[in-house]
């Protein structure tokens, strides 16, 4: 009996021996990630989320602006020496290349689309943000008639494009600031109006009805298009584009930068080529910033949303992704690298 009790010990503790080896933390390795944004610069920058987060914890090696970035890990790293290798981010990936790219295993992260967001399996592993990015319609200096921007503000159907286009992913907002973050965006409203939205346009003289959209970015013409489409209904004649810069008003994608209040509206107002705010330190103060920015619908916000990342199953440890965007690759491991 005693030899019996011995072995199965023997035998528990080599199955624990091989469970902790699984995912026991391993130096070494190329973790590899892809993303849709392209960033052009000539140098890598050196603010802000995203490839700059990498800079204190890994080297760059490699920088070809818009297409791909590289990184070694850093042995006098703050943190101690990232268990990775190096990294390498490629940039400018439609959502469908990368996401064949993470299933053949030609990738390790990956950026996914809200539209895509419900059909990823249970089982995978997905890493999201908070509403970091805003959505928003920006009209350009050409357009001075107040009127014709709040006929389209009013005119915009939120709720349908979440419901359908963006499958609920993120929040449906008429305010600059998430909600998360400056805790007072729900008082800004956001709901359709087409009568106002159809007598403002019947004051305006036939010629001003008819104005042109950018899509700044390709992922968002859907959006375009259903923006025009409600603005038809108020009278309004939209026609959308992609990456015209003598239209009238841009669809664009801009992100908050911190999560203090004043700092994050000071950092999406210049995003947005906006005044910048008063500088306040209570919430009363930066509201009346805000509210100030919005008066005239110089820019009309529409949605926060994610950034939602698809992991593949060999990435460990995590998440390699904070809440406002920022990326923390150094505490994650490959599985299958040599210890």
């Amino acid at each position: 009996m005693r030899h019996t009790w011995l072995h199965w010990l023997a035998f528990l503790s080599l199955i624990a021996a091989c469970g902790s080896a699984a995912t026991r933390p391993r130096y070494g390795g190329t973790l590899r990630v892809e993303i849709r944004e392209s960033i052009e610069t000539a140098d890598p920058p050196q603010t802000g989320q995203g490839i700059a987060d990498l800079a204190s914890a890994f080297t760059i090696t490699r920088w070809e602006g818009g297409r791909l970035a590289a990184y070694s890990a850093n042995d006098d790293a703050p943190g101690g020496r990232p268990f990775l290798d190096s990294v390498e981010i490629q940039m400018a990936r439609p959502f469908r290349d990368q996401s064949i790219d993470l299933e053949v295993g030609k990738a390790d992260i990956i950026e996914i689309a809200p539209s895509e967001v419900r059909r990823i399996p249970a089982a995978r592993k997905v890493w999201s943000t908070a509403p970091v990015r805003l959505l928003a319609v920006v009209f350009g200096p050409q357009i001075t008639d107040n009127r014709l921007r709040e006929a389209l503000a009013l005119s915009i159907d939120r709720a349908a494009i979440h419901n359908v286009i963006l499958q609920r992913q993120g929040e449906i907002t008429a305010a600059l600031l998430p909600q998360w973050i400056s805790g007072y965006a729900f008082l800004f409203p956001s709901a359709t109006d087409l009568v106002r939205a159809r007598t403002l346009t019947a004051s305006l003289p036939v010629p001003l009805r008819t104005l042109s959209l950018s899509v700044e970015e390709i992922t968002w013409r859907p959006v375009g298009d259903r923006i025009a489409l409600n603005a038809r209904d108020a009278g309004l004649a939209v026609n959308v584009s992609v990456r015209n810069p003598s239209a009238d008003a841009r669809l664009v994608e801009v992100r908050a930068i911190s999560t203090e209040a004043w700092e994050a509206l000071s950092g999406l107002a210049s995003s947005l080529g906006l005044p910048q705010p008063p500088r306040a330190a209570s919430a009363e103060g930066v509201y009346s910033g805000e509210r100030m920015l919005l008066e005239g619908s110089r820019v009309i916000p529409l949605f926060h949303l994610p950034y939602v990342y698809e992991i593949s199953p060999r990435v460990h440890g995590g998440p390699g992704i904070t809440p406002l965007g920022a990326w923390r690759f150094e505490n994650l491991w490959l599985e299958g690298i040599r210890p």
